[in-house]
């Protein structure tokens, strides 16, 4: 039976990573190499990555370089201007490459457009793009939470690609058991990252829990 675990906002879990940061603890690299390995296990032949500016983006990316670097045929479709340079940089140095338009048939799809800091559901090109995607409904690996999925409180705009997978990492935040996070999140990994985010806000079921 899978456990029940508790949850917290972004603002607790924000706060809980901050010492840790401070004081030099690698969270971006434990989180990346834990979706690294689940990625893995997955055994995609052509994946692909969307990668937006902030850590999830990071971390996809950083996922991005480890498969490319065992065999996957990696593409990856930024959805910002901006990405985390050294993970662009070693996804593309492990053999990934940058697409445009979405022209092929993917195995595995990495969610990395947003993270816990964004609110009000997608924009712009990410909006684009996972708008494109709804009819296809590929198999999906969200970082953190799906994209487009209020970290908080679930509240989403339906323009969310549900995961069937979502990897989240030191703590299981509250939007993936309220709202329309049940209904978007599939099953749920949580990857323990040693965080302390204080009093619980509710509770969620986790299909398993990982040492980051």
């Amino acid at each position: 039976m899978s456990p029940f675990v508790p949850t917290y906002t972004a603002a607790q879990v924000r706060a809980a990573e901050a010492p840790l940061l401070a004081a030099g603890v690698p969270l971006m690299q434990r989180a990346a190499g834990a979706l690294a390995s689940i990625v893995a296990e997955l055994s995609p032949t052509r994946l692909l990555v969307l990668a937006g500016a902030g850590d999830n983006g990071g971390d996809a990316l950083f996922a991005a370089a480890d498969a490319a670097s065992r065999g996957v045929h990696v593409d990856i479709l930024r959805t910002s201007d901006r990405v985390h340079e050294g993970a662009w940089a070693a996804a593309l140095a492990a053999g990934a490459r940058e697409v445009e338009t979405m022209d092929a048939e993917y195995d595995l799809v990495l969610d990395g457009i947003l993270g816990i800091g964004a609110r009000g559901g997608l924009r712009g090109r990410a909006r684009e793009v996972v708008a494109s995607l709804l009819p296809m409904r590929p198999r999906m690996v969200a970082v953190d939470l799906p994209s487009g999925l209020d970290p908080d409180d679930g509240a989403s705009d339906g323009v969310v690609l549900p995961a069937d997978t979502t990897v989240t990492f030191g703590a299981v935040k509250s939007g993936l058991a309220r709202g329309s996070g049940p209904e978007v999140a599939g099953r749920i990994v949580l990857v323990e990252l040693g965080l302390d985010p204080g009093d619980p806000v509710g509770s969620a079921e986790v299909a398993e829990i990982r040492m980051g």
